[in-house]
């Protein structure tokens, strides 16, 4: 695959140039270490930060590290290990039951505060960030939880909702949240749209990855053909097909 092209794993997860196989391109979605984390931060690199003006922090999606750790149960226990261990969060984005976002760290923390920087709830945040955050990687919070386990008032809550740190679950529990994170959701399911129609309109509903990924991007592709395209076959909404002219995404039969 040529380097001018976006390539959805980088030579650093193990992968050889087609060159070196002869003529049997090697495959582009798996990285041989099998590693969640390597994962996301491949991910996370493929984020468009410039569009979104440095922000967001940069958000991979669990189905995107699902295509390059195939097994599910490996993946998931590698997330599950990242989170207990602090340096991941996850959140759930709302579009679908099962999309979830996936975060360093010390990138959210980082962009939350400069969203919140000056504002009315800045303190809020700050003190959220300062208890919380280290001391509980879950997705969502319990009333309980918020003001006995890390003593915060209703109307602390109130401002947390309100910065976008939090979103309400149901009475008296909250979801994680990124603030301003609407933007990436509404390009990203368009963006998906876009994509998966480019395969199905593609002859018998198939096409080559690599010429895929050497068409220039729509204009409602705004987070990148390879952004999508990870996630397509990650949530297998595509299959991927080795051929000897490289991998063949095909439209799962119905």
């Amino acid at each position: 695959m040529s380097r001018k092209r976006h390539r959805l794993v980088p030579e650093t997860f193990g992968l050889k140039r087609r060159r070196e196989l002869g003529d049997v391109e090697a495959d582009p979605l798996r990285g041989e270490s099998g590693s969640a984390r390597a994962a996301v931060a491949e991910i996370v690199r493929l984020f468009p930060r410039v569009l979104f003006e440095d922000a967001l922090p940069p958000i991979a999606l669990r189905s995107q590290v699902y295509s390059l750790v195939p097994d599910r149960t490996v993946a998931d226990r590698q997330l599950k290990a990242l989170q207990e261990q602090g340096e991941i969060r996850i959140v759930q984005l709302g579009f679908d039951l099962d999309a979830q976002g996936i975060m360093f760290t010390e990138d959210y923390r980082t962009r939350v505060l400069k969203a919140c920087d000056g504002r009315p709830y800045a303190a809020a945040v700050q003190k959220f960030l300062a208890s919380v955050l280290p001391a509980c990687g879950d997705l969502s919070f319990q009333q309980d939880q918020m003001t006995q386990t890390f003593g915060f008032r209703d109307p602390e809550i109130t401002q947390l909702v309100k910065a976008g740190v939090l979103t309400v679950r149901d009475a008296g529990s909250w979801w994680l949240a990124v603030p301003g994170a609407g933007r990436f959701i509404k390009y990203f399911v368009k963006g998906r749209q876009t994509v998966l129609s480019m395969v199905r309109k593609a002859k018998y509903r198939e096409l080559l990855l690599s010429e895929l990924l050497g068409r220039r991007a729509p204009a409602s592709v705004r987070l990148g053909l390879a952004y999508h395209v990870h996630d397509l076959i990650g949530a297998q909404l595509v299959d991927c097909v080795s051929t000897t002219s490289g991998t063949l995404l095909r439209l799962p039969e119905t």
